[in-house]
């Protein structure tokens, strides 16, 4: 695999977390996740459970450990936009009746901090915490600069989104609200259907950040 960050044994690492969150896994199929040799992988894994990143189901398979959980917890209370926007959120996830998220840049990427799911049975569920491209997708195109965006079936087959920027206090954008679902609902012309009400979500969130 190519290093990321310059230190092999920690992309690495990192890697077996990612597999890991799509699901728990034996050893056979981490090493074929990972595309690691055996060894490393389960090295690795059982490093990782000795810190509590890891843990075993009563399967005896790898899966994501509990203290991840504690991390991740740190890690929203010391990110107060989530808060923040998370009740702007809920009530434009209320009144469209659609998946709605927040994403901001993390690295090459753009990161789900909030994710709340659509009140309909059939709906694009994206989890919270998942890092997505940066460059396909209406979120990715407002936290490169665009105000408004909308794509359809560009990340995903039959999934349409519409996002809005947020901005900072020197009007740097800092986040992007995003509606998503599917194309029979949200249209061909997401935009239009429901570009007015995730740009006045995104202005109510960039007016409470800035107080």
């Amino acid at each position: 695999m190519d290093s990321v960050s310059g230190v092999g044994v920690i992309d690495k690492g990192v890697l077996i977390l990612r597999s890991l969150a799509r699901g728990p896994l034996d050893l056979a199929a981490l090493q074929d996740e990972t595309d690691l040799p055996r060894a490393t992988a389960h090295r690795l894994a059982v490093a990782l459970e000795s810190h509590g990143l890891v843990r075993r189901d009563p399967q005896g398979r790898f899966c994501l450990g509990f203290e991840l959980i504690r991390l991740g917890r740190v890690a929203e209370d010391e990110f107060p936009l989530a808060d923040v926007a998370r009740p702007i959120l809920t009530a434009l996830r209320n009144a469209t009746g659609e998946s709605v998220q927040l994403y901001v840049a993390d690295g090459e990427g753009r990161r789900c901090v909030v994710s709340l799911e659509s009140t309909h049975g059939l709906r694009w569920i994206v989890p919270q915490g998942a890092l997505l491209p940066i460059d396909r997708g209406s979120a990715g195109r407002v936290l490169l600069g665009d105000d408004l965006a909308e794509s359809v079936e560009e990340r995903e087959p039959g999934v349409a989104s519409v996002s809005a920027a947020v901005h900072g206090r020197n009007r740097k954008v800092v986040a992007a609200v995003s509606l998503s679902g599917p194309v029979e609902r949200l249209s061909r012309q997401p935009r239009q259907r429901f570009g007015r009400e995730v740009a006045d979500a995104a202005m109510a969130v960039s007016a409470a950040i800035a107080q």
